[in-house]
């Protein structure tokens, strides 16, 4: 059967060139990402040296991807959506123009930084994952997100320890700026690629509100934004804090690279194997598994926060996200494909879909935002302990599809 399933995948592949070029851009997009991303929390940290400007550029940055995806669900119905995957690439690259002009005053315009981010983030990821819904079907799915999800932890490998050890050789902010100017010529690169993908076009009217009333009447779709919301109401300040966490025990950009290291090395491993064994049958017990897991590993360093402590979570978190990323991001797939009138309105699925993640990221970082600033930083761990939860939701809302 998993024989079968590879050889139908790649002759799939050698017949659609655009499975190709769409995996190229999503591997160019990760390498860009987690060579400089990881970093600008980092670079923001040095210069203002508290959690708000962290916080405000990361809440730009959520915020603006919520506006952008509703503007690009509009623009996709009127235009090509590849020009709407290029226009966010160049949203991206333009990120990084930004982040070189400004320089050593960044932390000064926390919240223009995240807008341009948040603005190319949304064009690119609302056109990325709908294109991935038009290429992929059901039986191939699984393994296309598999695959996916192995260039992702390549680049993860690769990104972080690139950046960090040339951060470590340059003086000052010599290696910050080599790096955002890597991850901008490398998204240029990923514009020139979009231009090798077919023309797909979808005529129409955008209508948002006919899949919102959607999920009155069809409970699984209701459930996978409900579990999609609390998937964004945990990593929206996970995303940040563990990498300042990292560097505030460390004080080293080189071992925020290998931290990074580790998680992508078992998810290398682990994206394979899941997309080899974990089948339709096993979905649900993964979710359910790797969600518990994930949630508990935060107890391995919180009561002693240690460089160790914080390697042993990061192989944790590489081991068990694959087994939870794969088959939940398959199962929305194939809700959406099951849904009323998906082909005509699978782009306000799509949008809708976003839309509840970075809502849940929103609220997140807002919470984040008001107990910080009334209680001080020790309240932290607290409302990573509160908000980890989320995740265990993901399998309540899911376990009845």
């Amino acid at each position: 059967m998993a024989k079968s399933a590879n050889q139908t995948f790649f002759a799939k592949f050698k017949l659609n060139r655009d499975l190709y070029i769409l995996l190229l851009i999503g591997g160019l997009y990760a390498l860009a990402t987690f060579l400089s991303n990881t970093f600008v929390n980092v670079f923001l940290w040095r210069q203002a040296g508290d959690y708000i400007t962290i916080a405000s550029y990361n809440l730009a940055t959520f915020f603006f991807h919520f506006l952008s995806c509703l503007v690009a669900g509009k623009l996709v119905k009127k235009m090509n959506r590849v020009y709407v995957l290029r226009l966010g690439v160049t949203f991206l690259a333009l990120f990084y123009i930004v982040v070189l002009f400004i320089g050593e005053s960044a932390a000064t315009y926390p919240m223009l930084l995240g807008s341009v981010l948040g603005i190319g983030s949304g064009l690119y990821w609302l056109s990325y994952n709908l294109l991935t819904f038009e290429i992929t079907e059901p039986d191939t799915r699984d393994l296309f997100n598999g695959v996916f999800g192995i260039l992702e932890s390549v680049a993860r490998m690769i990104g972080p320890v690139l950046a960090g050890f040339i951060i470590a050789r340059m003086d000052d902010f010599v290696g910050y700026i080599t790096i955002f100017s890597i991850s901008f010529s490398m998204f240029i690169i990923a514009v020139i690629c979009s231009f090798f993908l077919h023309s797909r076009v979808v005529r129409g009217k955008f209508y948002i509100k006919e899949v919102i009333s959607q999920m009155r009447t069809n409970q699984d779709w209701g459930k996978v934004i409900y579990a999609h919301f609390f998937q964004g109401l945990r990593e929206g300040i996970y995303a940040f804090v563990i990498t300042i966490w990292v560097y505030i025990v460390t004080k080293s950009e080189l071992s925020l690279g290998m931290f990074n290291l580790y998680i992508s090395g078992m998810s290398f491993i682990f994206y394979f194997l899941t997309m080899k064994f974990i089948k339709n049958e096993y979905r649900k017990r993964s979710i359910l598994w790797s969600s518990l897991i994930l949630y508990l590993s935060l107890f391995i360093f919180l009561p002693h926060m240690t460089y160790m402590t914080l390697v042993i979570y990061a192989l944790v978190i590489g081991i068990f996200y694959p087994l939870l990323y794969v088959p939940y991001t398959s199962m929305s797939y194939d809700v959406i494909g099951e849904a009323y009138q998906a082909k005509e309105l699978r782009v306000e699925y799509i949008v809708l879909r976003e839309l509840s993640i970075h809502a849940g990221k929103i609220l997140s970082v807002v919470i984040f935002l008001l107990t910080t600033l009334s209680f001080g930083p020790d309240i932290i761990p607290t409302v990573l302990i509160i908000l980890g939860l989320s995740y265990l939701l993901i399998y309540y809302f899911l376990k009845d599809i």
